[in-house]
């Protein structure tokens, strides 16, 4: 072979050598391309009024099982610090409120995407340290001189059914604290701060025998509406109307019937 075949010869030899790493390069990328997208895991970040945590926890370990793509964060707190949050541009993709004010304050903002879906109903309860040893016994009996009360504030859901019930009853109360969240109100009579506090029926049942309950029928006068919606920021619109659907759906309504939640109309 010549000189010259021989260097053309090992021109082509290297150009071939040259396309077929090429080649395997490509295919490597986009092996791994693919790879790292089918292990990637996005996050449905869920913003529920404090009453919801034992319900939206179990619905939320569901629907990851269900979708083992994504994975849910929850933040509980007082609805009206929620929306505020929301509204201060915390990131968020759903937002669940403990009553329809919050909600429609955001949705009047241009913050949710869609229309709301109730979901679920609460009624008030008394709740006492375990044995009563107030003998609270009426929603009366909380106005009483000396009785230590805790309630909401009144910008928080509960606090608001229970201004409610008050000027539904003519009853003035005097509580020695307001809080920002059942938690909150319930943590105070669970340890005993406090004699009595307002609370929902799913807060009494969720607390076992650390607290009682004293029902009382005036608290029909305030029955609180649970809506839930996706937030117009969302940047996972497709799992957040999932979730929704959970929540809103037969699975959903199972669990929160089961914590005491009552159902919101249409949705029996």
């Amino acid at each position: 072979m010549t000189p010259v075949r021989r260097a053309g010869a090992l021109l082509a030899a290297i150009l071939l050598a040259a396309l077929l790493a090429g080649c395997a390069g490509t295919g490597a990328a986009g092996d791994g391309g693919n790879a790292a997208q089918g292990t990637s895991r996005e996050t449905l970040t869920v913003f529920a009024a404090a009453s919801l945590k034992a319900s939206f926890t179990e619905l939320a370990a569901r629907f990851e099982k269900e979708n083992p793509g994504t994975g849910v964060t929850l933040s509980f707190a007082g609805s009206s610090d929620l929306s505020t949050q929301i509204s201060q541009g915390a990131p968020a993709d759903v937002f669940a409120s403990a009553d329809t004010g919050n909600m429609a304050r955001l949705k009047d903002a241009g913050l949710v995407d869609g229309q709301p879906r109730d979901f679920a109903t609460n009624t008030l309860a008394i709740a006492v340290p375990a044995g009563n040893p107030a003998g609270i016994g009426s929603f009366a009996d909380l106005a009483r001189s000396g009785t230590k009360l805790v309630m909401c504030a009144r910008q928080v859901p509960c606090g608001a059914a229970a201004a409610a019930v008050e000027q539904q009853t003519g009853t003035d109360l005097s509580p020695v604290s307001e809080e920002n969240s059942v938690a909150d109100v319930l943590g105070k009579v669970s340890s005993g701060e406090a004699d009595a506090g307002l609370v929902y029926v799913t807060d009494v049942r969720a607390a076992g025998g650390k607290v009682d309950s004293v029902p009382f029928p005036e608290s029909a006068a305030a029955v609180n509406t649970y809506p839930i919606a996706t937030l117009a920021g969302s940047r996972n619109k497709t799992a957040a109307a999932k979730f929704l659907g959970l929540v809103a759906g037969p699975e959903g309504r199972k669990v929160l019937a089961a914590a005491g939640f009552g159902p919101a109309a249409g949705s029996r």
